[in-house]
């Protein structure tokens, strides 16, 4: 039981981990959050191989951005695992902050350097977009 408890938990802090690594424009890979072959389908488009998922990622995340992670709900089974969560993104243009809502399904394995995400399924909800007023 100590062991599921802790694979959900490294689970959650993996989703959480994605997000951060969007908003900080981190530098790197991506080695320590994606499997070699992960894939991403995304209102920026699909990717598949973690060059192909990164130089997406960072093209699609030119401005601002903060991801908010919410309720991941983890499914193990045993070195595999689905993670889904609530996500609302704001990219902060200058004209005005662009709101996502969208849900995070992820799909993760267990490697020898632990969870990695082999698979990123955004699925849009909502959207909002406002356009700042003149002063």
């Amino acid at each position: 039981m100590e062991r599921v408890m802790d694979d959900r938990r490294q689970l959650a802090t993996l989703a959480s981990r994605l997000g951060r690594w969007l908003d900080d424009k981190s530098p790197g890979d991506g080695r320590a959050l994606f499997t070699e072959d992960a894939e991403a389908h995304t209102l920026g488009g699909v990717s598949k191989g973690i060059d192909a998922l990164v130089a997406q990622a960072r093209r699609n995340h030119t401005v601002p951005t903060q991801h908010f992670i919410t309720d991941p709900l983890v499914d193990l089974d045993g070195d595999r695992a689905t993670v889904g969560a609530n996500l609302l993104v704001v990219f902060v243009h200058e004209s005005g902050p662009r709101m996502l809502g969208e849900r995070y399904e992820l799909e993760a394995v267990r490697t020898r350097d632990g969870w990695r995400i082999s698979r990123v399924q955004v699925r849009p909800i909502w959207e909002i977009e406002h356009a700042l007023s003149p002063s």
